[in-house]
């Protein structure tokens, strides 16, 4: 035997014990089959209730055949980076869309979301420079902060107020303020008016991850800043994402011709992995299409997430504010969080628990998410379950 490998068996071991013991471990649940709105496991029909298909395109047969025609036309893979080989006029013609659709002057497409976050802290800060963040900012803002090498300074969530005494202390070099647009687990919209005033006195540069906002919120489905009406001009990097109300995968930065033209040198998420599969591309074309043309699924969508909370709200159940399809009801313990969503299970609801580190100690949660794709009478027997559970 390696006593290497036995003493990594061992160490792995303890790790397993240590999160089991504080119901923390995680497991995948596999899905063998899947409809909008609905999801099939372990032989049993549920209602999903977990997942960031906003407006029910992930099965949307239109966009189903968008992706087999590109598919047989260009194939299922670029074959490369985009500054190889990997760059298809299938990409070409997403990203000057988007750029179109958003109001800006150029946008840049990315296998995730996660590459698009690096990407852009990474390639625009850097030792000698300033990151200030939310402190409820995604894992993959963190990240790239991190790698960065410029010193990250966090503010209390949402408080404008600590952002201001954050950006005092950013005394020298690039100052990037950087924010979720939704927040992924609270389900809060950051208030970017007065982030961007924050940024336009002290000469920051404005960064928003809008990913769970995109597509969802605004009459054209442009995201937080429309909703709130702040003009897109005011926030100079502007980052989304395709794997949510897109209903496919992928992300995109957005902003002017010479921010996309640095990212295209100087970003390694960029740089060094294969590009976007064209047929995802042709697929994200169409679903902009219905963004744009069929307003009726975000107003069904609203009108899911106000059934909800007014039956929540009736019944005793205490969610946090949110007016976005996330819609989270805090449990307290982890162990409490896994108890109930499994009962949910057991009645037919497909509702994950989030448990730290996703979320602080003492915030375990059920992360209820809707879609436009849920009925009124699934929204109900959710919630008739929730009470039963709670």
């Amino acid at each position: 035997m390696n006593p290497a490998s036995d003493r990594l068996s061992q160490w792995l071991a303890e790790a397993q014990a240590k999160r089991s013991a504080a119901s923390l471990q995680r497991n995948r649940i596999e899905l063998s089959q899947r409809s909008a709105g609905k999801a099939r496991a372990g032989g049993r029909d549920l209602v999903n209730f977990s997942g960031n298909d906003y407006l029910g395109l992930a099965t949307e047969p239109a966009l189903v055949e968008a992706l087999a025609e590109a598919a047989r036309e260009h194939g299922v893979g670029s074959g490369a980076s985009a500054l190889v080989s990997g760059y298809n006029s299938l990409h070409a013609r997403l990203e000057q869309s988007l750029a179109d659709h958003l109001g800006t002057e150029a946008a840049l497409l990315f296998p995730s979301g996660y590459h698009a976050n690096l990407a852009v802290q990474t390639s625009l800060a850097s030792k000698g420079d300033f990151i200030v963040q939310d402190r409820l900012c995604h894992a993959s803002l963190i990240d790239g902060a991190r790698l960065s090498g410029a010193r990250l300074l966090r503010y209390p969530h949402c408080d404008i107020k600590g952002l201001e005494r954050q950006l005092e202390l950013a005394d020298g070099g690039q100052v990037l303020v950087v924010s979720d647009g939704v927040f992924s687990m609270d389900g809060d919209i950051a208030p970017l008016a007065g982030i961007a005033d924050c940024c336009t006195h002290h000469n920051a540069c404005l960064v928003v991850d809008d990913a769970h906002g995109t597509g969802v919120l605004g009459h054209g489905g442009r995201g937080s800043f429309e909703h709130l009406g702040v003009p897109v001009a005011r926030i100079p990097v502007l980052i989304g994402t395709l794997g949510k109300a897109f209903g496919i995968s992928g992300a995109y930065v957005a902003g002017s011709a010479a921010l996309i033209d640095h990212l295209v040198n100087h970003a390694r998420t960029y740089l060094y992995t294969t590009a976007m599969p064209p047929p995802l591309a042709a697929a994200g074309l169409k679903a902009l299409e219905i963004i744009q043309k069929e307003v009726a699924r975000r107003d069904a969508l609203q009108r899911r997430i106000g059934q909800f909370r007014k039956g929540a709200a009736a019944r005793g159940l205490k969610l946090l504010e949110s007016e976005t399809p996330i819609q989270a009801l805090v449990i307290g313990q982890a162990s409490a969080a896994l108890e109930t969503s499994q009962r949910l299970r057991e009645q037919g609801f497909l509702v994950v628990a989030i448990r730290p580190p996703t979320v602080p100690d003492g915030t375990a949660r059920l992360r209820i998410t809707l879609s436009a794709a849920h009925t009124g009478l699934q929204v109900e027997g959710l919630l008739g379950a929730l009470e039963q559970c709670l």
